[in-house]
């Protein structure tokens, strides 16, 4: 049986959901990756927990709403989405919007944070593993990892110039492999660094 979620939405909020993640059309960032995303999210709550499910498990369906590639502002709009749709259709749910918002807004930040810059309560781990779960996609199967790569490129087609994209992806990727931890909890860094490190490899390699 699948995990029950901690929130339940209503059909009108989860429909606008995913009217939201089709517009534009998307080659990875689309709810394909937010339902993976909440596969992750299932495992910690099986695993180490959540001492903020709700707030976790909002922010990863929202932290890729407003998608454009190539805007430096997704994940504000995506926070400041999520804060409004929360109002509306969850008054009554005691949501914590802004903890929602802020660990949205974590996400344009991926691959610049270490395991100790959020602290050690329960409120930095569950920090760590929401922005794992994103980046958990970084150390799946090989043929998964290379879909994802190859999305990525076809959503940057046309939004900025393909020699850049080629410079500043494998400047990420290198930038990413050359971090003492890729994975900011134990949780994930135990499943998936090897793996991980093995896919950015090759990806840099592909890209010279």
């Amino acid at each position: 049986m699948p995990p029950v979620p901690p929130v339940k939405l209503p059909e009108e909020q989860f429909a606008a959901l995913e009217a939201a993640y089709a517009q534009p059309p998307r080659a990875y960032h689309d709810f394909n990756h937010v339902r993976e995303v909440l596969r992750h999210h299932a495992d910690v709550a099986a695993g180490p927990g959540w001492t903020q499910p709700a707030e976790t498990f909002l922010a990863v369906l929202y932290h890729d709403a407003i998608y454009e590639a190539g805007r430096s502002d997704n994940e504000t709009r995506s926070a400041e989405l999520a804060v409004s749709e929360i109002a509306k259709w969850l008054p009554a749910n005691s949501v914590d919007a802004s903890r929602v918002a802020g660990l949205i807004e974590l996400t344009a930040r991926h691959g610049q944070f270490s395991p100790d810059d959020f602290g050690d309560d329960a409120i930095a781990d569950d920090t760590r593993h929401f922005l794992d779960c994103d980046m958990a996609i970084l150390g799946a199967e090989p043929a998964v990892f290379d879909a994802y790569d190859r999305g990525i490129a076809t959503e940057y087609r046309g939004a900025v110039p393909a020699w850049l994209f080629r410079l500043n992806r494998r400047r990420f990727l290198k930038a990413l492999l050359g971090r003492p931890r890729i994975y900011l909890s134990d949780f994930f860094h135990e499943r998936y660094d090897a793996r991980a490190r093995a896919n950015l490899r090759r990806a840099i390699n592909e890209k010279r």
